[in-house]
C-alpha cells in the first residue's frame, strides 16, 4: 500500500512538473540560407521561456549566444528546443555560428 502511494503521488508530480512545462511560453527561431526569421525575439522580462529554434536550410546552423551562454549546433530539416531562465529588461545577442555576418539576431525581453 505504502509503495503504491509513492507510485501515485510521484505520478502526480510528474504531471504537475509537465503541465507547468506546457504553461511556458514558446517563440519560434527559424534559422536558413544564413539568416534568422524573426531577427528580434521580442519575450517577456523576468519569466522562463522555451525557444524552438528550426534549421530549414540546406547545410547546418548553430545557434551561439555568449551573453546567455547558449549554443544549439542543428543538422538540416532539425528542430530542438532550448530553455531560458528568466531575463532582467534587456537585449541580449545570438547569432549562427557558421554564418556570423548575416545571421544576427536579438533576444529583447521587456
Amino acid at each position: 500500500m505504502k509503495t503504491t502511494l509513492h507510485s501515485v503521488a510521484l505520478a502526480m508530480l510528474l504531471y504537475a512538473g509537465a503541465a507547468l512545462a506546457d504553461d511556458m511560453p514558446t517563440f519560434l527561431l527559424v534559422m536558413k540560407d544564413g539568416r534568422l526569421f524573426p531577427e528580434i525575439i521580442e519575450i517577456p522580462a523576468n519569466t522562463r521561456f522555451r525557444l524552438e529554434v528550426r534549421n530549414e536550410g540546406p547545410g547546418a546552423a548553430e545557434f551561439e549566444s555568449r551573453e546567455l551562454r547558449k549554443e544549439l549546433v542543428l543538422a538540416p530539416g532539425v528542430t530542438r528546443k532550448l530553455v531560458f531562465r528568466p531575463m532582467k529588461p534587456g537585449s541580449y545577442k545570438f547569432f549562427d555560428e557558421f554564418h556570423p555576418e548575416t545571421a544576427q539576431g536579438r533576444i529583447v525581453a521587456k
